[in-house]
């Protein structure tokens, strides 16, 4: 795994009325504070991706739907340096995956309908100072190929 990447299987509590899932809880290990909260979506086959940020800790859950989040890191300092995660989140595989600073991602819904992602970043987005820095999805140096991968 990517160095500073966590991911946290969360538990799903069912009953007759419904579901609850808690995502990120103040007082685990894995969170370390407050941005802002918000949804972001993925038509099916579509890629949304690659960015990073300089001084944002991601925090992704899928809450419908299913997601391929891959993740590069391109930190030449870091010991996992050029490497690549892949993780299927959502539906049948809820988890809270926390993406440090410099860490490249991004997302491919591969479910049949659209999917959900919940983030709660550690920093507030700033129209006037995005910590939001893209890199073409397609066309990069990163060693990775959003073709789903059949056989």
């Amino acid at each position: 795994m990517i160095d500073g990447v966590k991911l946290k299987k969360l538990r799903v509590i069912p009953d007759e009325r419904g579901r609850l899932m808690e995502i990120l809880r103040n007082d685990e290990e894995m969170f370390e504070k407050f941005g802002q909260v918000y949804l972001t979506t993925g038509y099916p086959g579509v890629v949304k991706g690659w960015h990073y940020h300089k001084k944002q800790t991601d925090f992704f859950t899928v809450v419908k739907g299913m997601m391929k989040i891959v993740l590069y890191d391109a930190r030449k300092s870091s010991p996992t340096y050029k490497e690549v995660n892949e993780f299927f989140l959502g539906d049948h595989n809820p988890a809270c995956l926390s993406i440090p600073p410099e860490v490249v991602h991004g997302f491919k819904c591969v479910s049949l309908e659209e999917a959900m992602v919940v983030n709660v970043p550690t920093e507030p987005y700033d129209p006037k100072n995005p910590d939001e820095h893209r890199i073409d999805p397609h066309t990069n140096d990163i060693p990775y190929d959003w073709k789903r991968k059949d056989g």
